[in-house]
């Protein structure tokens, strides 16, 4: 098979909706298959797959038949429940998908309301299972109005996929077709067979009060963000989407949805970030708490301090605090358009990044500075914490951007170093809390000049990113976002300068330029990291940039998919790149919003004074 049909074979990675329970998360492609599912928690192994196999991985679809039919997507009104329609000279065909909330339970439910709008229409479905990354066989027998699914081997729990419409075997897969004329629907519920399982009584019902439900628990939870800016629907929806990504059960938040998905197509920059990183996992708190959600920041605080056996903070962790995450490849699978290897597990588990300190401690500080309380047992761990950074700041490490080369000394860990030296102070004098004085202020004072001395380039006119390089990172943008330099300071202004000639196309910013394995051990190109784009934006606000800022942010808030939606990486087509949903574009759309708001309302404020003083 050639590339071409191998691609063929793969939907666009922003063709993707989300649904989740605060347990796992599904994606269903605008044609209504859902191609990835961790069966049953972020981090388990899939039981749908084919988003990274098309042939092997399996998938739940459910298809109208109708000539030269389109598709369109949307979310119910602040809500994480996903609507496809299906439009034809026909009729029009529409599929709600979404899994309930419901506490106590830990499994998986998946509903999929399926309804003709107009005309009469012909539906297939086709349920075809491959548990464990398709690496495992199932068994299926029916039981009264289900059919259920057993894995032959492992620790997955089967499943039950009921029907208000007939089902038959078709070898491992369940199928139905059906028709429905205009005004009828039907309902298909795929629930995690754990104990009892959640459906009770009649289908219909339990189908129809979930999705009241469903809904109600949505509209209720976004009712609490503080958000009215002038990107209200865009915030909302990142807000949403970083939800989705939140373990209800255990407090903690993943980095993306699944794994594998490629930083360029056919690379080999292919991770699984179905895993709890400390540093996104800050950040998300950082944007949710500037939302006014304060109990996911509490819970997420309450799940780290579980995490601090000693002083050294492992970087991530399953999102029960397990920390054994070995990266295994599957071999056996395609891969996204032949992008291998996929991977599962992550070996940067064991890397040292000094950097996962600042943003954890500019996280509790931002939680601080909101109203929330910090116990002195809980200030003793971070004590622990500073101890480590004070004996350790000045070491090489892996840093933000997890190399895979040779360890240096990163501009980014240094500067995190500092943040996390000065948010502890701030936190110890808001409380006062004890700690040395003196020490702390010292060693916070010498990372600073180690920051101006030694990580400036003055061939390059700019930070770089590590000591002696002469490679500008877009990771610098975060020097003024967390008040390590002025945005008005001249060597600030030759950095931007610097990022915006080497890093930034349009409105688009790579996080460095890989023009040799050296700077990250890895072979291949990549797309630009979104991220990075929205901290430029964040920068421009700052600098009093605003026009320009507005601009900008307007420009990539038209890189989202049709759902406002985004991966890791733009490439240079407008595709999205990496894995899906990213929390760490969500939240750095969040802050540049927050951010570009901020700086309006305090340019309104001072245009009065100005007037007068003209006068």
């Amino acid at each position: 098979m050639n590339k071409q049909q191998t691609s063929e074979r793969y939907p666009p990675i922003e063709n993707y909706g989300v649904i989740g329970n605060l347990n796992t998360v599904a994606l269903v492609s605008l044609n209504c298959s859902i191609d990835f599912l961790s069966y049953t928690r972020f981090d388990s192994p899939t039981i749908f797959c084919k988003l990274l196999d098309a042939d092997k991985g399996g998938s739940f679809s459910v298809c109208p038949e109708m000539v030269n039919m389109v598709s369109k997507q949307l979310y119910l009104p602040d809500t994480n429940v996903l609507v496809t329609r299906f439009f034809a000279e026909e009729g029009i065909a529409e599929i709600i998908d979404f899994m309930p909330i419901q506490d106590g339970n830990h499994g998986c439910t998946i509903i999929r309301k399926i309804a003709t709008i107009r005309g009469r229409i012909k539906y297939n479905m086709r349920c075809s299972p491959r548990f464990n990354y398709a690496d495992t066989g199932h068994r299926i027998h029916e039981e009264k109005d289900a059919y259920i699914f057993t894995p032959n081997k492992g620790d997955q729990p089967p499943f039950k996929l009921y029907s208000t419409r007939p089902l038959t075997r078709d070898g491992q897969d369940a199928t139905a077709s059906f028709t429905l004329k205009e005004g009828e629907y039907t309902c298909m519920v795929l629930d995690a067979h754990e104990k009892k399982g959640s459906v009770k009584g009649k289908l219909e019902d339990y189908v129809e009060n979930s999705y009241q439900a469903t809904i109600r628990f949505w509209q209720n939870w976004l009712s609490n963000c503080t958000y009215n800016g002038r990107w209200r629907e865009e915030v909302n929806r990142s807000a949403l989407a970083l939800k989705l990504l939140f373990s209800k059960q255990y407090g903690s938040i993943i980095a993306a949805a699944t794994t594998s998905l490629p930083e360029t197509i056919g690379g080999e920059r292919n991770w699984d970030y179905r895993y709890t990183w400390i540093r996104d996992a800050a950040f998300s708190m950082h944007a949710f708490l500037e939302l006014g959600f304060m109990d996911e920041a509490k819970a997420f605080l309450q799940w780290v301090r579980k995490r601090s056996t000693d002083e050294e903070l492992q970087l991530m962790f399953a999102i029960d605090g397990r920390t054994d995450l070995k990266e295994l490849e599957l071999a056996y699978m395609e891969g996204y358009k032949g992008s291998q290897p996929v991977r599962i597990g992550n070996a940067a588990h064991a890397q040292d990044q000094m950097d996962i300190y600042g943003e954890l401690l500019e996280t509790i500080y931002i939680y601080v500075t909101h109203g929330g309380d910090l116990t002195y047992d809980y200030w003793k761990i971070i004590v622990e914490y500073i101890d480590y950074v004070i004996e350790n700041w000045h070491k090489p490490d892996c840093s933000i951007w997890e190399v895979r080369g040779e360890e240096r000394e990163f501009l980014f860990s240094r500067m995190m170093c500092w943040v996390a030296m000065d948010r502890a102070i701030k936190i110890a004098d808001h409380f006062s809390f004890p700690y040395d004085f003196l020490q702390w202020r010292t060693v916070r004072d010498d990372i600073y000049k180690d920051i101006y001395e030694n990580f400036w380039n003055e061939k390059k006119q700019s930070f770089v990113q590590s000591k002696g390089s002469y490679i500008v990172d877009a990771s610098a943008l975060l020097m003024p976002i967390l008040n390590v330099i002025s945005p008005f300071s001249r060597k600030w202004e030759l950095t931007m300068d610097a990022i915006d000639r080497d890093l930034r196309s349009d409105v688009l910013v790579y996080r460095y330029r890989e023009d040799s394995d050296e700077v990250d051990g890895l072979k291949g190109k990549e797309g630009t990291f979104t991220i990075c784009s929205f901290w430029h934006v964040e920068c421009l606000a700052l600098s009093g940039r605003l026009e320009e800022a507005k601009e900008h942010f307007e420009k990539m808030l038209g890189y989202a998919n049709h759902l406002g939606l985004y991966s890791e990486q733009i490439g240079m087509r407008g595709e999205h790149l990496g894995n899906f949903p990213q929390a760490f574009t969500h939240l750095s759309l969040i802050s540049a919003a927050v951010e570009i708001d901020k700086q309006e309302l305090a340019h309104r404020k001072t245009l009065p004074f100005l007037h007068k003083e003209m006068k």
